[in-house]
């Protein structure tokens, strides 16, 4: 009887032993908050569009400014100057680089455009067409969330270094003119060239009310690994808005980087169920065509993946 109660004390004291380890060794994901993203949204809009070089986009620099540096450790403005040979004009822009766990040279990093489009030339109304977007969520949604990650990153640090980068000016081109596009992208790329992360993933129009996001190609074609990562993560979790099928080649941010060796995927809803709800590049672009509910999805997909990193 001493035999049989000493093996089982034994095995008891093991298990408490593997639990505490456990413990140690991994840290517990933090809650992301849908409806204090969603805020974060609003915020944004409530600064107007966020035109390259508008009153409102300074203001709004400022703000996002603000909330990453009560949550970085460190936090950087990479400006430049942009000559917009249709207005022939220079315009300042901003990339804003936040970073996590600094002494970690193994990185990832988080990305999202924080510009709106100046005209909102896919207006059904004519006369709308030379107003500039709202950009809730082409721009807005992605950066939301974003910050909500930044203060989930703050509260329990990941075993692996993160930096957030918002890019500026990535919707500020003409319709068919692609060389300007993604202007804080395509800085950001030239003048990183040593920057080596493992993977970024970037983040925009994923604030839809009615969210479905599939594999975007060009992610799929570059880095299959980190979109299988991301997709079966969502599976797991039960997060149905990550579509298990392969969507369109979309130009974007992750482009300019992948074209200068820096690796990183498109996470983007950029069907609209139908024609009636489509809001990309119109003034419809805003904040009651989006959803707390799906900013939370995808921010705790992130998060999951972020924190699971170096398992």
């Amino acid at each position: 009887m001493k035999r049989i109660c000493s093996i089982c004390s034994d095995k008891v004291l093991l298990v408490l032993i593997l639990s505490l380890n456990l413990s140690f060794c991994s840290k517990a994901i933090p809650d992301f908050n849908g409806d204090r993203a969603f805020q974060d949204l609003q915020n944004q809009c409530d600064f107007g569009p966020r035109v390259p070089g508008s009153e409102a986009a300074e203001r709004c620099l400022i703000f996002l400014e603000k909330e990453l540096q009560q949550s970085a450790e460190k936090v950087v403005r990479q400006s430049f100057q942009y000559h917009d040979q249709l207005r022939n004009k220079n315009i300042m822009m901003t990339n804003l680089l936040a970073s996590f766990n600094l002494k970690n040279s193994q990185r990832i990093f988080l990305a999202a455009h924080w510009d709106s489009r100046p005209v909102a030339d896919q207006d059904p109304i004519a006369e709308n067409r030379n107003k500039p977007v709202p950009g809730a969520n082409d721009g807005a949604s992605g950066v939301a969330i974003l910050l909500e990650i930044a203060r989930c990153l703050k509260t329990s640090g990941p075993e692996i270094g993160v930096d957030i980068i918002l890019f500026d000016g990535e919707d500020y081109g003409r319709e068919g003119y692609l060389d300007e596009y993604f202007l804080g992208s395509r800085y950001f790329a030239n003048v990183m060239r040593n920057y080596r992360p493992q993977y970024g993933i970037l983040l925009d129009m994923v604030g839809d009310a009615q969210l479905s996001i599939p594999i975007e190609r060009f992610s799929q074609e570059n880095l299959p690994h980190i979109v299988e990562k991301i997709w079966k993560t969502a599976k797991s979790m039960g997060i149905d808005q990550f579509e298990n099928k392969l969507g369109e080649y979309i130009n974007d941010d992750h482009r300019m980087l992948i074209e200068k060796g820096i690796p990183c995927i498109d996470i983007i809803d950029f069907n609209y169920p139908d024609a009636s709800h489509r809001y990309w590049h119109t003034l419809s672009d805003t904040p009651d065509k989006c959803s707390a509910e799906s900013l939370e999805a995808v921010g705790r997909v992130i998060l999951e993946v972020i924190y699971h990193e170096l398992d």
